[in-house]
């Protein structure tokens, strides 16, 4: 007697083997490749390290003095871009300026209507740089160590117009921040793993890097200055299109290391903004990323639907069970190389709920466009 399998069955096979050739092309031999070398001191130049805040002085009284303390013998400046703020930034850095002839203080009063505060705020930032190259962090981060900008900047050795580093959430208690560093780390094994492929789509402005250079043969932001979100992956999107050449530098002696949102209301804002820019990728990036994230989607709805054929339940828990212990295994390779570690028995529960919210985040932008800067 001849053996069928329905079209849900295939379907979901088919999904499975999408997600694994994604893990044995992209994750696991990024997960697996060799240590980067020490940067190498003649490659060295100073650097430039902006910071766009909007009221964020108790941040900044975190941040700045990690900055000043870098180990970077070539030098470097530190901009901060007061972005309209209200209470004591201003006075702050003016304070340390003082002391410290390399930190400067740039100041916006208001923003031009239409535009994207934050690139408008960093475009006058740049404007007031003093060296080549550019090296971007946000005002509730800091560096892993002293590491950090010294071995961004090594970025630029491959040769580099554009490095991307990673920026993890810092552990608390609590489902909620399990699940945003969860989604953190699968954000940065997609576009560390995928530009380490030659395939760089984004970066985030919390850890990012590129040179004044780029930055002017994009136009800066020119081309989505309008858009509320992007002034990361879509400067990244605007210089790979232009033959930039990009580096990945994910030690973890090279993070950044950022404060999660502590309520859900404030995740879901954040996760919006920073999708919002997705529809504007070029083509081979969307559908790369779609396929990843539609064979995931495709996966869990097809696995609901067989839930409901007792005749496939053998069958669909064969195919979970695999696909949750490879799933778990290369998450937790990817995991341990970046520094960011979630318990295994964490993770078949964080991404299925990750994909879930996924799904929800996608019908809320297509139904509701609203968004909003500080």
């Amino acid at each position: 007697m001849p053996f069928h399998l329905s079209p849900a069955v295939w379907l979901l096979l088919a999904s499975v083997l999408v997600q694994l050739l994604y893990a044995a092309y992209y994750f696991l031999p990024f997960a697996r490749r060799p240590a980067a070398p020490a940067p190498a001191p003649e490659g060295a130049e100073p650097v430039s390290v902006l910071v766009c805040a909007h009221n964020e002085e108790e941040n900044l009284r975190r941040l700045l003095p990690r900055l000043l303390q870098q180990d970077y013998p070539a030098g470097f400046e530190i901009v901060l871009i007061d972005d309209r703020s209200t209470d004591g930034t201003a006075l702050y850095v003016q304070q340390l300026a003082q002391y410290y002839p390399h930190v400067h203080l740039v100041t916006v009063a208001s923003t031009p209507a239409g535009l994207s505060p934050k690139k408008y705020a960093l475009t006058l930032g740049i404007k007031t740089t003093s060296y080549s190259r550019l090296l971007f962090t946000d005002a509730d981060c800091v560096p892993a160590t002293q590491q950090w900008l010294g071995l961004m900047q090594s970025g630029f050795q491959h040769p580099a117009d554009v490095v991307l580093g990673y920026s993890p959430y810092t552990q608390e208690t609590g489902f909620l921040n399990k699940l945003i560093r969860f989604e953190t780390f699968l954000t940065g094994a997609q576009y560390l793993s995928f530009a380490w492929r030659g395939r760089a789509y984004m970066g985030v402005g919390r850890n990012l890097a590129y040179t004044r250079q780029v930055f002017h043969l994009t136009k800066g932001f020119a081309s989505h200055i309008r858009s509320l979100g992007g002034d990361d992956d879509l400067l990244v999107q605007d210089a790979v299109a232009r033959g930039a050449r990009v580096a990945v530098v994910a030690e973890p002696q090279a993070h950044i290391l950022s404060q999660p949102a502590r309520s859900w209301g404030a995740w879901w804002r954040q996760k919006r903004r920073h999708l919002s820019a997705g529809h504007r990728y070029r083509w081979p990036d969307r559908l790369r990323l779609g396929t990843f994230i539609g064979a995931n989607l495709v996966f869990y709805g097809t696995a609901i639907g067989l839930l409901f054929s007792p005749s496939n339940w053998v069958l669909l828990a064969a195919v979970w069970a695999v696909r949750t212990v490879a799933v778990t295994v290369v998450y937790d390779q990817l995991s341990r190389r970046l520094d960011d570690q979630l318990p295994p028995a964490w993770v078949p529960v964080l991404d299925a709920v990750y994909f879930f919210c996924y799904l929800a985040l996608g019908i809320s932008l297509f139904l509701y466009r609203t968004l909003r800067w500080k």
